[in-house]
């Protein structure tokens, strides 16, 4: 504990401030630094300290040597503790960097490992941009376009409606204003690792309760957690990344029932076939619901994510998130893809049938074992001896990306977005050449 005494010319005061241990350069026993501001008053810090430099030389210093002294704290150690030892989070490279590194050109990569739309947006978009007429203008705070543009999507009110800089940022404002630090949220692996890296960022605690064999959720665990642990919020994605299984709405029913918020992640559902859940917000107190334009609109590149959430909780969420959050040019593009229904509607039946056959052709591979998937995207177990590693950097040499995991829960497995039909058939002929 850290103790400042305040000397004034007539009164003496005295303010102790529990925190950390402050990273000190100096070494040896309790140190006092003292510093003369105006008026008169001085400042006597306490400190436990370390030090080569006896406690009587650092008295003697002068103000302005003392000054050079502690400027030599290096700069991580102001830095929180846990962010120290926080893991960064990998992202899939763009296609410039990729290019730069295969040595080849972007419209040479078949690009299959990162769940975007190969599609792209509709026209309206690329004109919506260009007629662009205050660039220079902060953007609403309130998104209110959009969010009117929503609601007419959705049915649901604008009033539950927040829009953010993509899913990722809702995911993070949540857990500001959700989470405290030592809480737990619950997380159900194999899934989309950024909830688990956000609670890492928040100083939160993760409890794992992994999913059964087939990726179904383990919900009779789930309800032990929850009663022993005490979680805050359970994170869930329907269809859930990496594998594509759906939560049937008994199993999400049982999980509302407990005392636990629960965010339920869709950014994946329109390759589904079932509704959204962003109704329900409406009569359950502890569900929020995440959605975006990455998958369905081809915007991943502008970043846009919206949520659905009860008024009891959004009240706060619009108290905490950055005023400026969605750009211009990501509302006005939003905006103008909703106005395209009929081009958003072809885009997904056409990626729904190119996933039927890519996952009838992977099963044709010897050595790869595909899951029935709900998304745009197939994980395939990689077998017969084949390494997963080195499949994803062999046809990485030939120009085409999947994704290949790290984690334990996923060892021995790749993933397959769903793209073009000639998409898929440049990657079947460079399987083939490793069979």
């Amino acid at each position: 504990m850290g103790v400042i005494e305040l000397l004034g010319n007539t009164t003496l005061s005295s303010l102790c401030i529990d925190r950390p241990k402050p990273i000190w350069p100096f070494e040896g026993k309790q140190q006092s630094i003292c510093s003369r501001g105006n008026r008169g008053l001085q400042t006597s810090i306490s400190i436990m300290a370390s030090s080569t430099v006896p406690a009587a030389a650092v008295n003697e210093k002068d103000d302005g040597e003392q000054l050079e002294c502690l400027s030599k704290v290096s700069g991580d150690s102001f830095i929180r503790s846990h962010l120290r030892k926080l893991k960064p989070y990998q992202p899939i490279l763009p296609f410039e960097v990729l290019s730069a590194q295969l040595g080849r050109k972007p419209e040479d990569i078949v690009k299959l490992d990162a769940n975007e739309n190969p599609y792209g947006p509709p026209p309206e978009v690329f004109e919506a941009l260009g007629a662009m007429k205050f660039p220079y203008i902060y953007p609403d705070p309130e998104s209110r376009r959009l969010r009117a543009a929503l609601a007419e999507d959705s049915g649901l009110g604008s009033e539950y409606i927040l829009a953010g800089c993509g899913a990722d940022e809702l995911i993070d404002l949540i857990m500001r204003c959700v989470l405290d630090p030592g809480d737990k949220i619950v997380d159900c692996p194999p899934t989309f690792t950024m909830y688990e890296f956000d609670a890492a960022v928040n100083g939160a605690f993760v409890v794992k309760v992994p999913r059964n064999s087939d990726f179904s959720l383990d919900v009779e665990r789930i309800v032990q957690v929850v009663e022993q642990e005490k979680p805050k919020c359970i994170f869930l994605t329907s269809p859930n990344n990496p594998d594509g299984s759906i939560i049937g709405d008994d199993t999400l029913l049982k999980i509302l029932d407990l005392p636990i918020l629960v965010v339920l992640d869709e950014a994946y559902i329109e390759f589904s076939g079932i509704e959204s859940k962003m109704q329900w917000v409406k009569k359950h107190e502890n569900l929020i619901v995440l959605r975006t334009f990455s998958k369905r609109a081809g915007l991943a590149g502008l970043r846009v994510g919206y949520g659905a959430f009860p008024l009891s909780i959004i009240e706060y969420l619009w108290r905490a998130k950055q005023p400026y959050n969605v750009s211009v040019a990501a509302e006005v593009s939003a905006c103008a893809a909703l106005r395209n229904s009929a081009y958003l509607e072809k885009v997904k039946v056409a990626l729904v049938q190119e996933r039927e056959r890519l996952f009838k052709l992977l099963k044709e591979v010897p050595f790869l074992n595909p899951f029935p998937s709900y998304s745009n995207f197939i994980l395939c177990e990689v077998a017969s001896g084949m390494d997963a590693k080195k499949l994803k950097e062999d046809l990485a040499k030939m120009g085409v990306m999947i994704r290949h995991y790290n984690n334990k829960e996923l060892s021995g497995y790749v993933r397959v977005s769903v793209g073009k039909p000639e998409q898929t058939d440049a990657l079947m002929k460079c399987l083939k050449c490793l069979s």
